[in-house]
C-alpha cells in the first residue's frame, strides 16, 4: 500500500466521503426532530411505505402552539401528490369514518395535537409515485397564522405507528 503525504491526497479522499454521505438517505434519527412555524413546533412527522400505483397516503406528526393564540393547520401541499387534505377519522354510530376537516385543525395556545393513525392526518391524494421505506418526502404545511413551512417527513414500514416505529407490535 503506497503511503501518501500530501494533503491535497487526504483532503481530497475526505471530500468525495462527505459528498458519498451526503447523498445517503437519512434515518430517523438523524432527522431534525422539530421544525417551526411561528409558535408552532412540527415533531415526528412520518408517513408509511406504499404500494406501486397506491394512490393515496398519510402522513402524521405532533402540533404544539407555544404562543398565546390559537392558530390553524388549514392546507397543505407536496410534490409527490396531486393534493393534501387534513382529515379525521370519527365514529358515525358503529362505523369509524374518515372525513375531511372544512376549516381546517385547531392548534389552541400551549397544547399539542397529535396525527396519528386512526385520528387527525394528513391525506395525499394521487401519488404520483411509491412512498419508500427509509426515504424522506417534503410536505409544505399552511398555517392561518403562522404561514406555510416544509417539513420533511421520512417514510416508514407499513404499520409504523409512529416516527420512530419500523413496524407495529
Amino acid at each position: 500500500m503506497a503511503h501518501y503525504r500530501s494533503g491535497a491526497i487526504r483532503f481530497t479522499t475526505l471530500a468525495v466521503v462527505a459528498l458519498a454521505m451526503s447523498a445517503m438517505p437519512l434515518s430517523a434519527g438523524q432527522m431534525a426532530e422539530k421544525t417551526m412555524a411561528g409558535e408552532i413546533a412540527i415533531e415526528h412527522a412520518f408517513s408509511r411505505e406504499t404500494l406501486p400505483n397506491q394512490p393515496v397516503a398519510g402522513a402524521f406528526f405532533t402540533l404544539t402552539n407555544s404562543g398565546e393564540n390559537a392558530d390553524r393547520l388549514i392546507g397543505g401541499s407536496t410534490d409527490i401528490a396531486g393534493r393534501v387534505e387534513i382529515h379525521e377519522m370519527a365514529m358515525d354510530g358503529d362505523v369509524m369514518k374518515m372525513r375531511e376537516l372544512e376549516g381546517g385543525l385547531e392548534v389552541p395556545p400551549g397544547e399539542t395535537v397529535e396525527l396519528k393513525p386512526g385520528g387527525f392526518h394528513i391525506m395525499l391524494f394521487d401519488l404520483k409515485e411509491a412512498l419508500v421505506e427509509g426515504e424522506m418526502i417534503k410536505v409544505t404545511l399552511e398555517f392561518a397564522e403562522a404561514g406555510t413551512v416544509t417539513v420533511p417527513v421520512m417514510i416508514q414500514g407499513k404499520g409504523a405507528k409512529s416516527a420512530h416505529s419500523a413496524h407495529s407490535h
